[in-house]
């Protein structure tokens, strides 16, 4: 066995990114930006109003009388200047008209006809031409959000480049399993771990094909390689163990798998495997018990997909939180215990069971408590690290 460590570390280094695209803006939601976007005009783009009220020149007194010339919207300038005893109705959002240094809020002022009386001229509510950024400025390659997409349409990106997504075929293995919504006999179980290993992916910006379930024979196993052709990795779920019938291994190696490394000191997640096939796909070879998948694939998959899209910092980043409660000696192995985190996210409190098999445990988990190797008993009180799931 390998440390966990040592695993990631091979893992990544099996992966070469994959290259760019170009895409429509609206198309880049959760994609890795792969070169800076330069914006192509000073935001905003003119001298803008803050508020809706009046514009005017200087800082005229409380009381004093100024004659309304006109009217500025958003999206409609005033055609004029202005000049000393005048103002112009403005909006939030409109261009400030040439000569005016403020805008006097219209709370702060009372109309009398043609005319506009200022009380108090306040602040100066103007937001300056290239205020937010100037023409020119540069957002950093990035894992893009919503509000990323905002600023790239606000510098006027219609498309921009992106990471390639990865590609991942998923393989799911085993004689006991049928899909969800066919009738299992007395000794079958429902597969279940591709659907989360699907989301998880996809999450990650990756395109996912779910391939059919492999029995446990070589033949089928040969055939579900082949329908993960093109693919960039292929993950597979069950049959990498010592058993009988797990025979991923055996398979892979004899389609020319050049193997990084079986067995890590992981719990759960101790026979992870891991390689590059002849036509170039990362091939991660998971655990069949749905936490043992999971968790691995927050571990593993994950990192390996961001490494992919050229993400300099792939790995998965834990937080501390105090522990909720004592806590034995931890063995021999990496131990990632499913917890859950109390509503203000400083208190963490692992789950009484943590049988590799259980999925609604799993499911209630929103945190792993990360044991190292051989790390002491701990008490309440304590802090320790976890990694937010």
């Amino acid at each position: 066995m390998i440390s966990l460590e040592e695993a990631t570390a091979r893992i990544l280094a099996l992966a070469h990114p994959l290259g760019t695209e170009e895409v429509a803006l609206d198309r880049a939601a959760g994609r890795r930006l792969a070169q800076p976007a330069q914006a192509t005009r000073d935001q905003p783009p003119f001298d803008a109003s803050a508020m809706d009220g009046y514009a005017v020149l200087g800082d005229p007194l409380p009381g004093t009388r100024l004659r309304v010339i006109g009217e500025a919207g958003a999206g409609h300038e005033f055609p004029g200047r202005l000049g000393p005893g005048e103002a112009v109705r403005i909006f939030t959002g409109a261009p400030v008209p040439p000569g005016a240094t403020r805008v006097v809020l219209q709370e702060d002022t009372s109309r009398d006809g043609e005319d506009v009386v200022v009380h108090d001229i306040g602040s100066p509510n103007i937001r300056a031409r290239g205020q937010d950024f100037p023409a020119g400025a540069m957002l950093s390659p990035r894992w893009l959000k919503p509000a990323d997409l905002a600023l790239l349409a606000s510098m006027n990106l219609a498309r921009v480049t992106v990471a390639r997504r990865p590609e991942v075929a998923v393989i799911s293995t085993g004689d006991e399993l049928v899909m969800p919504g066919e009738t299992p006999r007395p000794d079958q179980i429902i597969a279940s771990n591709g659907f989360a290993l699907k989301a998880l992916c996809e999450g990650a910006g990756a395109r996912v094909r779910l391939l059919p379930i492999a029995r446990d024979n070589e033949a089928a196993l040969r055939s579900a390689f082949a329908l993960a052709g093109g693919a960039d990795v292929v993950v597979t779920i069950g049959g990498a163990s010592v058993g009988a019938h797990d025979l991923v291994g055996k398979v892979a190696a004899d389609l020319g798998l050049a193997r990084a490394f079986w067995k890590i000191a992981l719990r759960p997640g101790k026979p992870l495997m891991a390689g590059r096939l002849p036509e170039g796909a990362v091939l991660l070879g998971l655990p069949g018990n749905p936490v043992s998948s999971l968790v691995c694939g927050h571990l593993f998959v994950l990192p390996l997909l961001r490494a992919l899209q050229g993400d300099p910092a792939p790995l998965p980043r834990p937080r501390r939180a105090v522990l909720a409660e004592d806590l034995p000696p931890n063995g021999p192995r990496a131990h990632y215990m499913r917890a859950r985190l109390a509503p203000d996210g400083e208190t963490i409190r692992p789950f009484a069971r943590q049988d590799s098999a259980l999925l609604a445990d799993l499911a209630e988990a929103d945190a792993l408590l990360i044991r190292p190797v051989g790390d002491p008993a701990r008490r309440a009180g304590e802090t320790v690290s976890c990694l937010p799931i």
